[in-house]
């Protein structure tokens, strides 16, 4: 049975994917325009891409509960006794959400291991 986390919903799949992807492609963009000396596809740029899309989320996740791709979606991520997560917890969740097994295996309210392993939740706040 699904519940509400500090009063809102959690979050689900569809949301969550179409945050993810509009993280992803801002991260592309980013690394396009930050290197674009390493060629488009080259173990480089997928690098920095990862490293750009691993900073933005776990940065934003810490300062205003969610990355820019789950405020535009109207998500948020909070620990499940309410509030924010602490910088550790939002870079664990982000290292997870980076590996993709954990984001993809979840529970009946959509918890991904991700969220388990930090004891958070991504909910809809509209």
């Amino acid at each position: 049975m699904r519940q509400d986390y500090a009063g809102f919903p959690p979050a689900r799949l569809g949301r969550r994917v179409v945050a993810l992807a509009i993280d992803w492609l801002a991260s592309l963009l980013v690394a396009r325009l930050a290197f674009s000396q390493f060629a488009y596809g080259s173990m480089e740029s997928s690098f920095a891409t990862l490293a750009i899309f691993f900073v933005e989320v776990t940065l934003l996740t810490w300062l205003i509960q969610g990355s820019f791709g789950q405020l535009v979606v109207g998500l948020r991520v909070v620990s499940i006794t309410g509030g924010r997560l602490s910088l550790w917890r939002a870079a664990l969740r982000t290292a997870l959400v980076c590996l993709v097994i954990p984001a993809v295996v979840s529970d009946e309210d959509g918890r991904g291991l991700q969220d388990r392993a930090v004891g958070s939740v991504c909910v809809r706040v509209r």
